[in-house]
C-alpha cells in the first residue's frame, strides 16, 4: 500500500525538495501531464503554457492526482487532496488547469465536474483562466464550449459539464459532480453549515470511484476555524503520520515550528519555503518591501503574514496583543477541568464577566491549589513566601472557564458563527434561545448559579468577582443562595466588583508574569485561546488596560472574568477551608 505521510517535511521544505510522492500509476501521471503542460496562461507576460511557466512543485502536484488512477479498477487511489499555499503562487489558475485537464481525461458521458468559490469574485477568479486557456487553443475551441453567462464549459463528445460556481445551498444541493475543486477553503471555515454544504458538494463521489475532491487555501486572517479548521487539522495528521488515511494527500507550504518560534519568516531569504512559485508570480522584491510596510504599521501585520508567508494567526501575533498571550498555549493542561480544580484547590474565585445579547457572558474558576510547588526563585512573583535554599514556594493557580451567548448573534455576527459552533460543539460554549429562562432566572444566570453553588458547597469558594456594569440579575440570584456583599468580613462566599480599565493593570500584569514562571496554568480550551488573541492592550505613559481587537466580532468576555478572578486572588486571600476548620467544621 502507498503511503501519503511526509515525515520528513520540515526538512524537505527548507532543502526545497519536493513534498510530493511520485504518482502511482506514472502512464496516466504522465498522460494528464501532456495536456496540462499544453494549456495557456493568458494573463502572464508572453502567454506562455503551464510547461513553460510553472516551477516543479505544480506538476509533481498534477502528477500525484492523475497519477492516482487505476485504470484496471477505474478507481482513483488517492481521492482526496490539500493544498495549502501562500497567496499569489497561482492557486486559481492551476485550479483552472486541474480541472480542465480533468475534463479532457474524464470518460464518463454526462459528467459533472465542480470548482466551488466561496464568492462570486473567487469563483470567476477560476472561471476566467479556464475561459481563456479554451479560448487559446484551436483545438480545444473545437472540443470544448464555453458559455459564460452561467460559467459553464462543456466537452462536445462526452458531454461532461465543468461548473464554476459560487457557494451556495441551493447551488450546490443535488449535485452529482465526480471531479470537486473547493477554492479559498479558509474563506468556507467563516461560514456555518459550511461542513453540510461541502459534504452535499462532494456526495456525487461515492458512486464515481474515479472521482477526487480538491480543497485549495491560504492562510486564514483570523485563527483557522470552522470546516478550514477541521480539514487542515486533518490533512496535518495524515502528512505527520499521526493519521493513516492512503486516500488523502497533504501539500502545506508552511514554516516548521522552530522557524516559527525563531520568527525566521521575517527573513526575505526564507520567502521560499511558503511560495513556492517564488520569480514567477511572486515577486522577492514586492513581499520584501510590503513586509516592511506592514511591520513599521503593524494593523496589516497578521494579514500579511497569513496569505503571503503562511503564517497561522496566532494569539501572539499582533504587536499589541496581551503580553500573557506569548504564554497561553504553553501553559494549557487538558487534565484540567472544573472536578479536577475543586478537588485539588483550597480556595477558589470564580471570575464574571457579562454583556447584552450582542455579547458572551464569561465565567472563570480561578483555584489556588492545596500544595505548593518549587519555583526558581528569580522567576517567582514577590508576594509568595522566602527562598528556601535557593527556592521559593508557590501554590499554583488553575483556571477554567466557560461562556454563555445567545442565538441573536448568530444574526448580528456571521462572521464569528462558525467559531462559536466550534465551541458549542467543544463544551465551552453554551449557547441559549433569546430569553431562555430556567427556574425564573435568565438561562445564562441560572447555570452559572448552579456552578457557584457546586463551588460553595465544597466549602470552597472565596468569592466572585464581578464586572460591576450591566449585572442585572446576577446580584439578586447570589443573593438568593448567600453570596453578598456583606458577607466579605467573613472571607468567603462574598461578591465584589473587580476594578475595571486601567485599574485592573495589576491584575493583567499578574497573570502574565505566573503564565511566563508556570504557576498559572489552565484547561485547554479553545473559546479561551479566541478570547485571549483578541485582546488588544492599550498603554498610556503610566498604565496600560485590555480592550477587544475590534468592536464587534472580537468577543473577550471569558478573557475578562479571568483577570477578575485574578484581581481578587492576587491578595492572597485567606483559604475558605482554613476558616470552616477554625469553626470545627470542614465540608469534603
Amino acid at each position: 500500500m502507498h503511503s501519503t505521510a511526509c515525515l520528513d517535511w520540515r526538512e524537505r521544505i527548507v532543502q526545497r525538495r519536493s513534498l510530493i510522492p511520485a504518482p502511482i500509476f506514472a502512464d496516466q501521471a504522465q498522460a494528464a501531464l501532456n495536456v496540462f503542460k499544453s494549456l495557456r496562461i493568458v494573463d502572464a507576460p508572453g502567454k506562455p503554457t503551464f510547461g513553460e511557466a510553472c516551477e516543479p512543485f505544480v506538476f509533481d502536484f498534477v502528477a500525484a492526482i492523475f497519477g492516482a488512477y487505476d485504470v484496471d479498477s477505474a478507481r482513483r487511489l488517492i481521492r482526496e487532496f490539500f493544498l495549502l499555499i501562500s497567496k499569489k503562487n497561482s492557486k486559481s489558475t492551476i485550479a483552472a488547469g486541474i480541472m480542465i485537464t480533468a475534463l479532457i481525461r474524464n470518460w464518463r458521458h454526462s459528467a459533472e465536474l465542480l470548482i466551488l468559490a466561496p464568492t462570486i469574485e473567487v469563483a470567476n477568479n477560476s472561471f476566467q483562466p479556464a475561459k481563456d486557456m479554451v479560448a487559446e487553443d484551436a483545438e480545444l475551441r473545437n472540443l470544448l464550449r464555453v458559455q459564460e453567462h452561467t460559467r459553464t464549459i462543456t466537452h462536445r463528445i462526452t458531454n461532461a459539464v465543468l461548473k464554476v460556481v459560487a457557494a451556495d445551498s441551493d447551488v450546490v444541493s443535488g449535485k452529482k459532480a465526480a471531479f470537486v475543486l473547493v477554492d479559498e477553503l479558509w474563506l468556507f471555515g467563516m461560514r456555518a453549515g459550511a461542513d453540510a454544504m461541502l459534504r452535499e458538494a462532494t456526495g456525487g463521489l461515492v458512486s464515481r470511484p474515479e472521482g477526487f475532491v480538491i480543497y485549495l487555501t491560504t492562510q486564514s486572517v483570523d485563527p483557522p476555524a470552522g470546516v478550514f479548521k477541521a480539514k487542515l487539522e486533518y490533512f496535518r495528521a495524515v502528512r505527520d503520520g499521526k493519521i493513516i488515511d492512503p486516500r488523502s494527500l497533504a501539500v502545506i507550504y508552511e514554516f516548521p515550528e522552530t522557524m516559527i518560534k525563531a520568527q525566521a519568516y521575517l527573513r526575505s531569504e526564507n520567502f521560499y519555503i511558503t511560495n513556492p512559485n517564488l520569480g514567477r508570480s511572486v515577486d522577492l522584491e514586492w513581499l520584501s518591501d510590503e513586509l516592511g510596510k506592514v511591520l513599521r504599521a503593524p494593523a496589516g501585520r497578521v494579514a500579511f503574514l497569513a496569505k503571503h508567508l503562511n503564517v497561522e494567526a496566532g494569539m501572539s501575533s499582533r504587536s499589541d496583543n496581551w503580553a500573557g498571550a506569548e504564554f497561553w498555549k504553553k501553559r494549557a493542561d487538558p487534565r484540567i477541568t472544573l472536578a479536577d480544580i475543586i478537588a485539588r484547590s483550597e480556595g477558589i474565585v470564580v471570575g464574571l464577566d457579562g454583556g447584552g445579547l450582542d455579547d458572551l457572558y464569561g465565567m472563570n474558576v480561578l483555584g489556588r491549589e492545596t500544595e505548593a510547588v518549587e519555583v526558581a526563585a528569580a522567576a517567582a512573583p514577590e508576594e509568595i513566601q522566602e527562598p528556601v535554599n535557593g527556592k521559593k514556594h508557590i501554590k499554583r493557580w488553575l483556571s477554567w472557564a466557560r461562556a454563555w451567548g445567545h442565538k441573536i448573534i448568530f444574526e448580528r455576527r456571521p462572521g464569528i458563527v462558525s467559531k462559536l459552533l466550534d465551541f458549542e460543539t467543544g463544551g465551552d460554549l453554551v449557547m441559549l434561545d433569546d430569553g431562555a429562562m430556567e427556574g425564573g432566572w435568565p438561562a445564562d444566570i441560572a447555570q452559572i448559579i448552579d456552578i457557584i453553588v457546586q463551588i460553595r458547597d465544597a466549602g470552597l469558594l472565596i468569592c466572585v468577582a464581578v464586572d460591576p456594569a450591566g449585572l442585572g440579575e446576577l446580584i439578586d440570584a447570589l443573593a438568593v443562595v448567600g453570596i453578598t456583599q456583606e458577607n466579605r468580613e467573613t472571607g468567603r462566599n462574598y461578591v465584589i466588583g473587580a476594578p475595571q480599565g486601567f485599574a485592573m493593570m495589576n491584575a493583567l500584569k499578574t497573570a502574565e508574569r505566573k503564565l511566563a514562571n508556570g504557576t498559572l496554568q489552565h484547561a485547554d480550551q479553545p473559546v479561551m485561546d479566541w478570547c485571549v488573541g483578541n485582546l488588544r492592550i492599550e498603554a498610556t505613559a503610566t498604565a496600560i488596560r485590555a480592550t477587544k481587537q475590534n468592536a464587534g466580532d472580537a468577543k473577550i468576555d471569558p478573557a475578562m472574568a479571568l483577570f477578575n478572578a485574578v484581581t481578587v486572588m492576587a491578595t492572597n486571600p485567606e483559604a475558605p477551608r482554613s476558616v470552616y476548620e477554625d469553626h470545627g467544621l470542614l465540608f469534603v
